[in-house]
């Protein structure tokens, strides 16, 4: 048997083997503190959070904004889900390879996503593309580039185009609301975003839900008074009215008399809310509610108003118009031709400059503007519209006869489209004043009794003789109904007095007239050729007003006749 050796080890190669053994203990728990428990530079926290940013996750759960809709609850605004692409600029750097694939998808070039990437290498979120539709967008997501993710949000989406525009206006990118009752009333449209906390992989794909969290609060409904049959209508009339006469712009309000409900606002020119790239600031504009102008001839029935309450007229009242024309201090203002002795019924029907000034000068100046003032002018209608226009109506100490005069037959004064078109409406609600509302009415709105019925009735009358034979606007006649109304032909302001070739057309009318139910007014911004309200306007309300009185089935007030009234071509009234 062969006896082993006894085998001596070193101490020195001892202790080195034990210090080893004893480093890489330490060393071994140093590295376990770091990324567990200390915060170092890329210790737990940020290992924790780049966990996290690849798994456990809230999540953002988009709320849409409410439905916009017409009267009969026909949509006008809607939100449609889309996706946005973004991306995790740190990650995106170490994908390099895949960038030419990815600007190709997102329609851009290399050197442009290069140049995004760089601008936000800082930052951990930068968008690539925003509200894209969804198939693109999941196609997009199937190329599994790292550090593209993929976000689910609503875009506003208008079924009418650009026949509601001016009304809804439209949202950004991040559906607030910017213009038109989409800005009045955003608060209310808008939704409240809810969150969830779910597990998403490398590719920022859902795997599964922690926990449902918070719900998300879609935005509350706006139901307008809008009639979409009547807005297009109106729309499509009016268009056609702008191409025909060659005019700047032009503006189209129906309301509903008897609730002061807005049932059409149109105007021309107009845009697509869906696509604004080639959007412009002339065909943003709401003219219906933000132009100012001189409503000329269209407030004689208020000056008539003031001249029946004084007592002194009635609506047989002789007045002497010869010789066609009379001197108000300097200026001497005149007839289109010598009407002779006629009445002051006649006075509106042939539009008389003179007749009105006379009637104007024998009344007190404060009693005229106080009628006006009853009718709303000078005050906005707080239809909600944003940068709504509160027209002019001035109010002076002492006026000057000329003064007088001119704000008697519309001078000096203005108006908007709308603020018009609830003047009106006292005329057809029996003397009755209430403003107009974009929304709905479900109840009765604070009426004024601001003329007493009986002239309100006289007025009416006295108007639908200015659309019978000899008056100014029996091109705004309609068949089997009897139509009541004003031309107006005023010359617009420039620096320096008003221009010669530049009018404003209009025509403002109810309808029926024998029970008025609906009040129209029609504005034509320089039209080429003809300008007297009743060629340009009246025409065109004629139109409006025939299709919606058969759509909102009012029954005709004038079946006896056997053959419409002629539209014989006048002059209409002449600018002051």
């Amino acid at each position: 048997m062969v006896k082993q050796a006894n085998v001596q080890i070193s101490p020195w190669r001892f202790r080195i083997v034990v210090g080893g053994l004893l480093l890489l203990a330490f060393l071994l728990a140093w590295r376990t503190l770091t990324l567990q428990v200390l915060d170092v530079d890329r210790g737990y926290q940020f290992l924790q959070g780049q966990g996290n940013a690849r798994t456990n996750r809230t999540e953002v759960i988009p709320a849409h904004r409410g439905i916009i809709s017409d009267r009969n609850g026909e949509p006008l605004a809607v939100s449609t889900p889309v996706a946005s692409i973004w991306a995790n600029p740190q990650e995106l750097q170490n994908a390099k390879g895949d960038w030419a694939k990815l600007a190709g998808a997102l329609d851009m070039s290399t050197s442009e996503l290069s140049r995004r990437v760089e601008r936000y290498r800082e930052s951990q979120f930068m968008y690539l593309r925003r509200h894209v539709a969804p198939a693109a967008a999941q196609a997009l997501m199937q190329m599994k580039i790292p550090g593209v993710y993929l976000q689910r949000e609503y875009r506003r989406f208008y079924p009418a185009g650009e026949v509601t525009a001016h009304i809804l206006g439209f949202t950004d990118v991040d559906d607030r609301g910017q213009e038109g009752l989409e800005l009045t009333y955003d608060e209310w449209l808008n939704g409240t975003p809810g969150r969830k906390r779910v597990l998403k992989d490398l590719y920022g794909n859902i795997i599964r839900e922690i926990d449902a969290g918070e719900a998300a609060s879609p935005g509350k409904d706006v139901q307008l008074s809008i009639d979409l049959r009547l807005q297009y209508l109106a729309y499509r009339e009016l268009k056609a009215a702008i191409n025909r006469t060659g005019a700047k712009a032009g503006s189209v309000v129906i309301i509903d008399s008897e609730t002061g409900e807005v049932l059409a606002l149109v105007n021309q020119p107009s845009f697509n809310p869906n696509n604004r790239s080639q959007l412009s600031p002339d065909a943003l504009r709401n003219r219906a509610v933000i132009d100012m102008f001189e409503p000329g001839s269209t407030v004689k029935p208020l000056t008539m108003v003031a001249a029946l309450e004084s007592g002194k007229y009635q609506p047989d009242t002789q007045i002497n118009t010869n010789p066609g024309y009379i001197k108000v201090g300097p200026k001497v203002l005149e007839d289109h031709r010598n009407y002779g002795v006629i009445t002051v019924a006649e006075v509106l029907k042939k539009s008389s400059q003179v007749g009105t000034t006379k009637i104007a000068l024998s009344l007190d100046e404060h009693d005229v503007w106080g009628v006006f003032d009853r009718f709303g002018l000078g005050r906005t209608t707080s239809s909600g519209f944003p940068g709504e226009s509160n027209g002019m109506l001035p109010n002076r100490p002492n006026w000057r006869a000329i003064e007088r005069a001119t704000f008697a037959f519309g001078y000096g004064i203005t108006t908007t489209n709308l603020q018009l078109a609830q003047a009106y409406s006292v005329f057809a609600n029996r003397g009755v004043f209430q403003q107009v509302t974009m929304l709905k009415r479900t109840e009765k709105a604070t009426q004024q009794q601001v003329i007493s019925a009986k002239i309100a009735r006289q007025i009416v009358d006295m108007l639908e003789e200015v659309t019978e034979l000899g008056g100014t606007a029996t091109r705004a006649q309609v068949d089997a109904y009897r139509i009541a109304g004003k031309t107006g032909t005023s010359h617009k302001a420039v620096a320096g007095g008003y221009a010669e070739d530049r009018y404003f057309s209009i025509f403002a009318g109810v309808a029926p007239a024998s029970n008025p139910r609906i009040v129209a007014v029609v504005t034509i911004d320089e039209p080429k050729g003809d300008y007297f309200g009743g060629l340009v306007a009246a025409p065109v309300f004629s139109k409006v007003v025939s299709d919606a009185l058969r759509l909102l089935n009012i029954a005709p007030d004038n079946i006896e006749a056997a053959e419409p009234k002629p539209k014989i071509k006048t002059k209409g009234d002449a600018a002051a």
